[in-house]
């Protein structure tokens, strides 16, 4: 499958909730997000047949994600049935870590192969903070158990944010100096709370890696993985860091995913409102050839690149717990 631009398609993101068990600040209000009705979420069964169908016309990879995934009933049903689908390679999943130390076994039996952890501060009354009540510890010891269920490697995916977190990008990217993480810095994007996003506070990339660089050169390392991130690695330290440019530079040249809503609607990109809509067609009993017809409409009108910049204020788009993190 390969859009207008020549980009191979053969990722597919599928958010299984839009509901989380924190509140972070920069992400919902205290009382949250209004959550999509239960009868409008897409059913384990119509997320199988989707990927199936997505697999059998190129789709190697699947992420899943929310909201929170693990706060999902039964989550490992999805994976493991994801997991039988013959023709796709990878199974991974998204999560803010407070269930992973409860769940990392069963995931990875049922066939996980990693994980990435959400994480915005190592301290924990700024976790606390940040979360509205979130238990730092609780995180930790959720990363340590995905280490040793094998569920690696590990990465952490840090937003950085001015005047919020900053000061903690030099922690962040020690965390790799005896840990085989991959600690990844990502650019503070217009997604979520539409009253914290500003300019003011979007840090570009060359900024976050001259704070890492504090620590120590860093060389540049290849992983055999694709995706968005360019990898660098501290003289004799265990991991790695990332760093994500969603704006400064974009990686949309590269960009070879789909991301699956919750209630159903099939997006071409992060940042456009364009939404296919997979529910109703499914339910309303269309064959999978209408469904592959779909699919293969979301890559026609994939677009080239996103037009979003910092140099002025825009508004913030639909919150990441809807569309998936």
């Amino acid at each position: 499958m390969k859009d207008h631009y020549g980009r191979k398609i053969d990722y597919l993101r599928i958010s299984v909730t839009d509901r989380c068990n924190l509140r972070c600040i920069y992400c919902m209000s205290p009382e949250g997000v209004k959550p999509i009705k239960h009868r409008e979420i897409l059913s384990y069964e119509e997320i199988i047949r989707i990927a199936a169908i997505a697999v059998s016309l190129g789709v190697k990879k699947i992420r899943i994600t929310g909201g929170e995934p693990l706060a999902r009933k039964n989550i490992t049903y999805l994976i493991s049935s994801l997991n039988n689908i013959k023709g796709l390679e990878d199974i991974s999943l998204t999560t803010n870590g407070v269930l992973l130390e409860k769940y990392a076994d069963e995931i990875a039996q049922a066939g996980l192969r990693r994980v990435n952890v959400s994480l915005d501060s190592l301290r924990a009354d700024k976790y606390a903070k940040i979360t509205r009540g979130g238990d730092i510890d609780n995180v930790l010891r959720g990363i340590d158990k995905a280490e040793r269920a094998g569920l690696i490697p590990v990465k952490i995916n840090m937003v950085a944010i001015r005047g919020f977190n900053d000061d903690e990008i030099e922690d962040f990217a020690k965390m790799t100096l005896e840990k085989s993480y991959q600690v990844r810095f990502i650019e503070f994007m217009p997604l979520g709370a539409r009253d914290l996003w500003s300019p003011e506070k979007y840090i570009p990339i060359n900024e976050i890696k001259s704070i890492a660089e504090k620590i120590g050169p860093l060389t540049p390392v290849r992983l055999r993985k694709s995706g968005p991130a360019r990898y660098f690695r501290f003289e004799g330290a265990s991991g790695v860091v990332g760093f994500i440019n969603a704006i400064s530079h974009q990686f949309c040249t590269e960009c070879n995913r789909l991301r699956l809503t919750a209630d159903g609607k099939l997006r071409p990109c992060l940042f456009s409102e364009t939404e296919i809509d997979l529910k109703n067609p499914l339910r309303s009993g269309a064959p999978d050839s209408e469904i592959e017809r779909l699919i293969k409409l979301a890559i026609e009108v994939k677009p080239e690149g996103h037009n979003l910049n910092c140099t002025k204020e825009f508004n913030a788009l639909r919150p990441m717990s809807k569309i998936g993190g």
